[in-house]
């Protein structure tokens, strides 16, 4: 089979596909570069050999106490007052924002299930205070997602970077890589 360029697409001395892995296609050393996250994008083409499990879960060659070493510097990152600002500053949103939200939710079912001559009331037309309640619902999930990924993007996601960037430090210098 041919494509339009008359290049074979079953074989040849071209790649298969625009998505095969190549090393320099890969310039990171960066364990959440997922440009191509496992396998995504690949032709339904001929099976990949499996890569073997890593030394750390085998028990091979890697020492036990390079593998306690790496759990250390997560723990160490965990324990810092850095990590723990980042997670505070989410608990003072989410905790809120849940529970405010929480409250909303309750109080619309209640107040349907309850109150329905109150539900029923028109507003406008034919319009009453129920369409109005539930499509505030959906206003207000737009409202708090909109809340979030502001919040996030202004209070936390720079110092969540910051920590990630200083756990691969800590993780290269552990492997006895460049940093």
């Amino acid at each position: 089979m041919h494509a339009s360029n008359d290049r074979s697409c079953e074989g040849g001395s071209g790649p298969e596909s625009p998505f095969e892995k190549t090393e320099d296609r890969y310039p990171y050393d960066d364990p959440w570069y997922d440009a191509l996250a496992s396998g995504w994008g690949d032709s339904g083409g001929a099976a990949e050999p499996v890569a073997p499990v890593p030394a750390a879960r085998t028990g091979g060659s890697e020492p036990a106490d390079r593998a306690v070493a790496a759990g250390q510097v997560y723990l160490e990152v965990q324990r810092s007052a850095a990590f723990q600002e980042v997670r505070s500053r989410y608990r003072r949103f989410v905790v809120p924002a849940v529970a405010g939200f929480f409250v909303w939710y309750v109080a619309y079912v209640v107040a349907a299930t309850t109150a329905p001559g109150l539900m029923a009331r028109p507003v406008v037309g034919a319009v009453n205070v129920a369409m109005l309640a539930g499509l505030g619902q959906f206003l207000s999930t737009f409202l708090l997602t909109w809340a979030y990924a502001r919040h996030a993007r202004l209070r936390r996601d720079r110092a969540a970077l910051e920590l990630r960037w200083e756990t691969q430090e800590l993780a290269r210098s552990l492997r006895g890589g460049a940093s």
